[in-house]
């Protein structure tokens, strides 16, 4: 896993049916099917990726605990039992990350990461507190411009006025983002922003304390979702636990700038527990 070695590893993509939402899963490897694989070819281990946020029938698919709940379907229904897993949550995703460990014990899981974990007092973080009035109180305004403005753009238009953000930003997009123009996907995010500013408030300690061997945190030095103080307090109630704080000032959005550090810092971390399989 050292940075300097490029292997060139097969990727494609997948919709599949998850509790009664089409579910994109990003597949990265030689296997296509984990239930079809022969055993012998079977991986060991799968790492599972909860981004910043998407069975049976789920109520409030698109809301805090129905995402959850869509997660550990998956979980259940897509993975063999006897395969390990590596739970890695960013943001929001680390709220999910910790409510699959206390929900699904029997879920081999024998390493979790949460990178700029997002799993307390949201709306009391300096971004929480701009985006909370926005997201609980001004949400139909929001929906309302959505679909007035946006919906009868033609996709050529959507699609320039994202690639001049991106070039304004100085960023290149490997995957489409068209879907961030769509007025549905922004009123879902706007809807599960919502409830993570009212419900995300008290960190979870009874969970963290019973799987604190298994957990490694990621905390970011200029995060204003979760900043140093958070880091602080939670370094106090677990001196123990294996909680890190950034040394190079990489931002909560990793994903736009430093994906590649990210990887290789993870990658690294997971050596040990990779050498026991």
């Amino acid at each position: 896993m050292d940075s300097e070695i490029k292997e060139e590893v097969p990727v494609h993509e997948e919709f599949i049916l998850c509790c009664g939402v089409e579910t994109q899963v990003l597949k990265c490897g030689p296997w296509t099917n984990l239930f079809n694989e022969p055993r012998a070819n079977r991986p060991k281990l799968l790492i599972f990726i909860i981004t910043d946020s998407n069975a049976q029938e789920i109520n409030d698919i698109y809301g805090l605990q129905g995402q959850v709940e869509h997660k550990l379907a998956f979980l259940r229904t897509h993975v063999p039992k006897e395969v390990k897993l590596v739970v890695i949550g960013h943001s929001i995703g680390c709220h999910f990350n910790l409510e699959i460990l206390k929900l699904a014990p029997e879920l081999p899981i024998i390493r979790s990461f949460l990178l700029f974990p997002t799993i307390e007092r949201m709306s009391e973080s300096p971004n929480g507190r701009i985006a909370t009035p926005l997201l609980c109180w001004l949400r139909y305004a929001l929906y309302v411009f959505a679909y007035l403005l946006l919906k009868p753009w033609p996709e050529k238009i959507k699609s320039f006025v994202i690639r001049i953000a991106l070039r304004m930003m100085n960023l290149q997009s490997e995957f489409s983002v068209l879907s961030v123009l769509e007025p549905f996907c922004l009123a879902n995010a706007a809807y599960l922003g919502g409830q993570e500013m009212m419900k995300v408030v008290k960190r979870d300690n009874d969970t963290i304390k019973t799987y604190l061997p298994k957990l490694t945190f990621y905390y970011g030095t200029i995060d204003a979702w979760c900043p140093t103080k958070y880091y602080e307090d939670i370094k106090k109630d677990f001196p123990e636990g294996d909680i890190r704080l950034c040394e190079k000032k990489i931002p909560h959005a990793f994903i736009l700038r430093f994906p590649q550090e990210m990887a290789d810092m993870v990658a690294d971390w997971l050596k040990d527990d990779l050498s026991k399989i």
